[in-house]
């Protein structure tokens, strides 16, 4: 019974991170090869559905000393319940994957700090936190590792 119950609460997480894992289409695309940290501010903040065998994602525009670049943070469901919000505006420190996504540069992010307050989105190969992860029926956050 169980193992039913935890195999139900996995497929949930799964289905609502619909095509932000690290075996999807769009999180192969994370390279520890590329990984590189840039500094700049948030210019733009977009809740979009990237293609449609995704989720709902978090996506932000952020203009660096040299350039201004997309940065993809992850599925909404998952970053609402973060302590770290943005606004534009806000200095942020973005470590990620660097891509090309639609013929444009990219940032997939590992972890983004903004205040001293450091959000840890990926692992060193980018496997996504958020697939461990899930509320209990209290509302507090748990990781399922």
């Amino acid at each position: 019974m169980v193992l039913v119950i935890l195999g139900t609460m996995m497929l949930s997480a799964q289905r609502g991170s619909r095509g932000w894992g690290q075996n999807s289409n769009y999180g192969r695309m994370y390279n520890p090869k590329t990984v590189e940290t840039i500094v700049g501010t948030v210019t733009a903040i977009e809740r979009r559905v990237q293609d449609t065998k995704m989720s709902q994602g978090l996506f932000l525009t952020v203009k660096t000393e040299t350039e201004t670049i997309s940065v993809h943070l992850g599925p909404t469901w998952y970053m609402d319940n973060q302590d770290i919000q943005f606004q534009k505006g806000d200095e942020i420190r973005i470590t990620g994957s660097r891509i090309t996504f639609e013929n444009a540069p990219a940032i997939i992010v590992k972890e983004v700090e903004k205040n001293d307050n450091i959000l840890k989105l990926r692992d060193n190969n980018g496997f996504p936190i958020w697939s461990g992860w899930r509320k209990n029926n209290t509302g507090k956050r748990m990781i399922n590792r």
